[in-house]
């Protein structure tokens, strides 16, 4: 991707030298793990926002539970290598923004500026305590986007998805939801799911595909502003497909319980990122009342 260091964004919240308090409970399961494995299981949760630490058998924790906990700050180290991807951040995060600045007034909602907060292992933010730092999300509460940057490496490593454009698809699709919230979707989903609590992951299905229909508008923007390198659209679709719930499922498990998902599978992700990138249009979004590839 054709990106420019400059001055970092202003809705960057560095906050990688703090920790909290809490975690997982350890269950007789989770012992023998070793940390490779039990970093895997956290990533798979925050992903799919499913307990895979209930396969082990042992008491374990919900990944988005919150709890008593205390904050403190460490001595921060980082690395050149580090600090440029900051950078590549900051930038994907400014340009992702302003994409949206563009494309939402006209259709008469004022866009309104989401924060992006860096952290390392744990965090607290407006929806509760995070217990792990390998998965980012966002916080409609708060509006804040919430990065660990050691998840890049897992998504290259574990997950065989490289590249910037890569990760700046996940910053996309954190920043879709962003949009959703603004627009009120959020609320009119978690509404629905309060009240047709069988339907809770159909309808978060269609909320996270929906999020990567929304990256892809943006990819398009990126397209016509000569920012995409040979290979970077390839890199954003492996992503999309690396985090499909059915891949997931197969890779920890060996199995794919649809019933389970909260994401969509491989296909349908790619499959909306691709509609997005296709249309460059808001309007082509609408996964809650189109049938999904692959159903």
């Amino acid at each position: 991707m054709r990106w420019t260091r400059g001055e970092r964004s202003e809705n960057i919240e560095d906050r990688r030298g703090e920790s909290g308090g809490g975690g997982f409970p350890i269950g007789a399961g989770i012992s023998g793990l070793g940390i490779g494995g039990f970093l895997l299981l956290v990533v798979f949760s925050l992903v799919t926002g499913q307990n895979f630490f209930s396969l082990l058998g042992g008491e374990s924790g919900d990944v988005s539970s919150t709890g008593d906990s205390f904050e403190h700050h460490l001595p921060q180290r980082t690395s050149p290598q580090e600090e440029e991807l900051v950078d590549f951040v900051s930038f994907v995060l400014d340009d992702v923004q302003q994409t949206w600045s563009r494309i939402l007034p006209p259709q008469g909602q004022p866009y309104r500026d989401a924060k992006l907060v860096l952290f390392t292992d744990t965090i607290s933010s407006g929806c509760g305590f995070a217990q792990s730092a390998m998965g980012p999300f966002y916080c409609p509460l708060d509006q804040k986007v919430y990065i660990d940057l050691g998840f890049y490496k897992e998504l290259q490593q574990r997950f065989g998805a490289p590249g910037d454009f890569a990760q700046a698809y996940i910053i996309a699709h954190e920043l879709g939801h962003h949009v959703q919230n603004l627009l009120g979707i959020f609320e009119q989903i978690h509404e629905a799911q309060q009240q047709t609590p069988e339907q809770a992951n159909f309808l978060s299905i269609r909320l996270e595909l929906q999020a990567d229909c929304l990256a892809g508008v943006w990819a398009s923007s990126t397209t016509r502003r000569d920012l995409v390198e040979k290979g970077d659209i390839e890199e954003s679709l492996g992503a999309a497909a690396a985090v499909g719930d059915d891949r997931i499922q197969r890779q920890m498990t060996g199995h794919v319980s649809p019933e389970t998902w909260t994401h969509g599978s491989s296909t349908q992700r790619v499959g909306w990122f691709k509609r997005g990138l296709e249309s460059g249009d808001l309007q082509h979004c609408d996964t809650f009342h189109t049938n999904l590839p692959g159903e």
